[in-house]
């Protein structure tokens, strides 16, 4: 979960897609402007994306990073950020 600078949410979702491991991002209302989803295969790999990429992303003010242990239903999850979406 990510805030940006004013102005920044697109291009710095653009810059967090070229980052290896960062698979997803949205934008999101709320107390954060984006969320970016992380796969990768090991908590090593985690912290190497958090400290090593995303805070060297102009734009990026503050990060907060949660880790999922289990994953229950993609169509939950792929439901819960599409709503509004047109489709």
């Amino acid at each position: 979960m990510l805030n940006v600078k004013r102005g920044c949410v697109s291009s710095t979702a653009e810059e967090l897609l070229k980052v290896k491991g960062v698979t997803e991002v949205y934008s999101v209302t709320g107390e954060f402007d984006l969320i970016a989803v992380v796969r990768v295969r090991n908590p090593e790999e985690v912290a190497d994306v958090v400290t090593e990429h995303l805070h060297r992303i102009d734009g990026i003010l503050k990060s907060d990073t949660h880790v999922a242990f289990r994953h229950y239903s993609e169509h939950d999850l792929e439901a819960a950020f599409s709503l509004g979406a047109e489709g």
